[in-house]
């Protein structure tokens, strides 16, 4: 489907934005993503590579962006695939070299498979190469390749380019500030991510198998036209203590708590939700303890995502909620102040309060800036996700033992109050027993 001129005009404004920001005399190489195989002569579902699509909006692999800030010709370029009836028979429809420009917007475009002849021209006469090396060696390689290439020539009189530079950096700044039209996407897959949830709510019952769980998500999400942004985890009782649980194999038990961990991909853009729930719809009175503990946290962690505060805020209102939450119930013991300090509630939380959210479901942007916790701004969207995991341990009351329970929602900071689009999902002990006792 061909991208609306508003979400092409967005595109443009960023790769001229990024552009701006490489300055003049350089130039940007984007690769797409490269096809993964599974197995012999099958391959992965294949997902375009983030930043690639950010700036392309293209989904087709063996495809390369290249922009080259001031140069008069044309400052961005793409390679891809040429249009094949063979190959196009076996795999699929190719947008093609000579449609490009048209549907991409891209001042020029040559067919990949003439890369290796055209690129190194457009390397000469340039001072810095920005692209993100490390993430693909095959392609690390051949960038190396083509600056050997142009060294050898240089003593000809050819220009090489004198410095690499990390894209990342100023890329994923880019990336970290949602446009009205990003912030459009996250709410809508905040939206099929909550209706996958509640469907997994209403199925779940006594006996039921943790795929069964895992396939309403999926197929709740595949239903709306979109994917799942990563794998489910759906884990019953102690497995709901592993964080990233994913065999999904288990038989779900009565007096059990689930942890289900899940989200949609809708057109790029990813939800990431998480709730916790009692297999047989009722909360006994342990599992209610604990989950309002955690649901505490959820709460006074998303009223810090407010502009003027850090990134760090909410973690430390979710930790000082969760270690007084302990306490109360004897399984820490001590001053509130010094197991803060000692970081004793890490062996029942022991991960980061949230992340930020996008194209990526951890998606990219720094959380310090010269050494300091970011300070949050309009139109940056995180997750909160707080959580309990209590282990088997002889000093833990049994009551509460092989429990892991996490409350996850996404916010977007905004000039007032923060929003959380993934509301429609029910929290409260009450919400979700009344949802599951009518399903």
């Amino acid at each position: 489907m061909q991208d609306s001129a508003t979400v092409r005009r967005e595109r443009a404004r960023r790769r001229k934005n990024l552009m701006r920001a490489i300055g003049k005399d350089s130039i940007a190489i984007i690769p797409a993503a490269p096809v993964k195989s599974r197995s012999r002569d099958t391959d992965y579902t294949y997902r375009q590579d983030s930043d690639f699509y950010y700036l392309t909006g293209f989904l087709e692999p063996e495809s390369v962006a290249v922009l080259i800030s001031g140069r008069k010709a044309a400052e961005y370029i793409l390679f891809c695939r040429e249009r094949d009836e063979l190959m196009e028979t076996w795999n699929g429809r190719r947008l093609g070299v000579d449609r490009a420009p048209e549907v991409l917007d891209a001042d020029d475009a040559f067919p990949i498979d003439d890369i290796d002849e055209i690129l190194p021209g457009l390397l000469e006469g340039r001072e810095r190469v920005f692209y993100s090396m490390g993430r693909e060696t095959l392609f690390d390689n051949r960038i190396i390749g083509w600056i050997n290439q142009l060294k050898s020539k240089s003593r000809s009189g050819g220009s090489v380019p004198s410095e690499f530079v990390s894209l990342d950096y100023h890329l994923h700044d880019m990336r970290l500030y949602k446009s009205r039209a990003e912030l459009a996407l996250l709410r809508k897959a905040a939206r099929l991510s909550a209706a996958g949830h509640i469907a997994a709510m209403k199925r779940c019952e006594p006996g039921c198998m943790e795929y069964q769980l895992e396939a309403e998500l999926i197929s709740t999400y595949r239903n709306a036209g979109a994917e799942h942004s990563f794998l489910p985890i759906v884990g019953g009782g102690a497995n709901g203590c592993i964080l990233h649980y994913t065999e999904n194999n288990m038989e779900l038990s009565d007096g059990d708590m689930v942890l289900i961990d899940s989200g949609a991909e809708w057109q790029g853009y990813a939800g990431d939700i998480s709730r916790s729930f009692p297999v047989n719809g009722r909360f006994s009175e342990a599992q209610r303890e604990l989950y309002e503990i955690v649901l505490e946290a959820n709460l006074a962690a998303i009223s810090k995502a407010v502009v003027g505060n850090h990134w760090n805020d909410p973690h430390e209102a979710a930790v000082r909620v969760i270690t007084k939450g302990l306490i109360r119930l004897g399984i820490l013991k001590g001053e509130l102040r010094k197991l803060i300090k000692e970081e004793e509630y890490r062996r029942f939380f022991m991960h980061r309060t949230g992340h930020w959210l996008g194209l990526d479901v951890h998606d990219v942007g720094d959380y310090k800036v010269d050494e300091k916790w970011r300070a949050l701004e309009p139109g940056m969207v995180l997750t909160i996700e707080p959580g309990l995991y209590i282990p088997d341990a002889s000093d833990v009351p049994k009551r509460y033992r092989n429990t892991g329970i996490r409350v996850e929602d996404n916010v977007i900071v905004t000039d007032a109050e923060p929003e959380v689009i993934t509301s429609a999902v029910p929290k409260s002990v009450d919400e979700i027993e009344a949802l599951m006792a009518a399903s």
